[in-house]
Order: C-alpha cells, then sequence, then structure tokens
C-alpha cells in the first residue's frame, strides 16, 4: 500500500495513552524468535498509529485496539500486522498482536510466523496465556496466531474475559485482527473487550449504506469507534496533481 487509504473519522484529540509500568515476559522462551518483516511502515500507518496510541491523543489510557473489516477480510490483517510494526518503533513498550479471526487467521503469514497453536487453543484451554505467545525478533513485539480452530472447540465470553484480562496485565499495547463485522458476534465481543475498534472500509466495494449499518451494529453494543480506514483508494488523476487540489 503507497498512501491508499486515508482516516475517515479522527480520534478526539483529548484521548492521551499513559503507559504504566507492567511485569514483562519470562526470558525462557518456549519458542525461537520469529524473524519479522523490515520493511518500513507507510507514512499513513505512521498517521493511524500515532492517531490511535499517540500520548498526544490518547488521555483515556487506551491499549487494546480492535482492527475487523465490514463485510470480508479486507486487508484488516495486514493493516494490523503494519499497525503493530510501526507502534513497536515509536513506543518504547511491550506490544502483542492477536489473531482473533479464527475461521481465517492471516497474521502468521504477513509475519512469516508458524501457525500451530494459538488463540485458539488458549480459548479452549486453561493454560497459562505465555504458553500461546511467540516472539518476533524485535524485542518489544509477540504475536498470538490464530491457531487451529476445530468444530466443537468449546470458545465462551467467559474465555475471552480471563485471556484478555491476562494480556491487560503482561503488554502495554495489544492489536487484535478480527472477523469482519459480518460475523457478528466474534467481531463485537473482540471490540467489547477491547478499547474500541478501528474499522477497514474497502473504497471500492464497501456501500455507504453497508458502512452506515456497521457504525450502528458497534453503536448498539456499545463498543466505541475509534477511527475508520478507507483501503485502496484509487486517483481518477495522478496522486501529485490530486493533493495539490
Amino acid at each position: 500500500m503507497s498512501r491508499n487509504f486515508e482516516l475517515l473519522q479522527r480520534v478526539a484529540k483529548d484521548d492521551v495513552l499513559t503507559l504504566s509500568s507492567k511485569p514483562v515476559l519470562p526470558s525462557q522462551k518456549a519458542s525461537p524468535a520469529i524473524p519479522f518483516k523490515q520493511e518500513l511502515p507507510d507514512s499513513e500507518i505512521t498517521k493511524l498509529v500515532q492517531r490511535l496510541f499517540s500520548p498526544t491523543t490518547n488521555a483515556s489510557g487506551r491499549e487494546v485496539v480492535s482492527f475487523s473489516g465490514i463485510a470480508r477480510d479486507d486487508r484488516s490483517s495486514w493493516i494490523c500486522a503494519r499497525a503493530a510494526e510501526a507502534l513497536s518503533e515509536q513506543a518504547d513498550s511491550s506490544i502483542c498482536l492477536v489473531d482473533g479471526n479464527l475461521w481465517a487467521p492471516q497474521l502468521h503469514v504477513h509475519l512469516s510466523a508458524v501457525n500451530s497453536i494459538g488463540w485458539a487453543e488458549a480459548l479452549a484451554t486453561r493454560d497459562s496465556i505465555r504458553n500461546f505467545v511467540m516472539p518476533l525478533s524485535r524485542p518489544n513485539l509477540w504475536l498470538i496466531p490464530g491457531g487451529q480452530w476445530k468444530p466443537g472447540m468449546h470458545l465462551s465470553r467467559e474465555s475471552y474475559r480471563e485471556r484478555f484480562t491476562e494480556l491487560r496485565e503482561i503488554f502495554h499495547h495489544i492489536l487484535i485482527s478480527a472477523p469482519a463485522l459480518s460475523r457478528e458476534m466474534d467481531a463485537t465481543l473482540l471490540g467489547q473487550l477491547a478499547d474500541g475498534v478501528a474499522l477497514i472500509v474497502e473504497a471500492n466495494r464497501s456501500r455507504r449504506d453497508t458502512v452506515r449499518h456497521a457504525k450502528e451494529q458497534l453503536e448498539s453494543a456499545q463498543v466505541r469507534l475509534l477511527g475508520a480506514v478507507l483501503d485502496q483508494r484509487t486517483f481518477p488523476i495522478p496522486e501529485k496533481l490530486y493533493r495539490r487540489l
């Protein structure tokens, strides 16, 4: 992506992030560090991260943000991964990526990581959440991949709440790659457990009424809409000329 998306809804200026001191993960790691792609973040990804997590715009101490598309994935997992990369460069704090899209997990693909166990197994067992966290090559960045969801796995709302309680005690920031809002229960639940949702809108595919319905869906579930990203935007005239208008 090269400047193909923009913020549609700005986060309130009085939202200021306060980083608290939290326990660090133990030095013993269950798996080796996963190589992280060193591609530089796009400038607009950087702007998105600043609006969501910057101490100057985040007075509420926001720590957990869910990234969700509307009718399908829409590259929300890709944007979530890139946002985590940008945040790891801007903040000297612990960051965890969580792949909450159990039906179509993609974070491990974007991060060149394995997906043997992860979020699905964490929700279905009582083991410590630390057993499902993978260290990435950047010292402050960690990943919980989607894992291997199977029909019949018992994934209760309470297990979701317990896991996020654990994660908040370990990490300063948690970025969630959530399912599309068409999977209403799962995407909405993740939004409720997070501090809010960053909505991914595909420019040439998402209809105005669909976007409005998604916004109303979040509001009815008392999920805070932190901002929206217009992805896959095309320019009918050269971009350089467009920026001069």
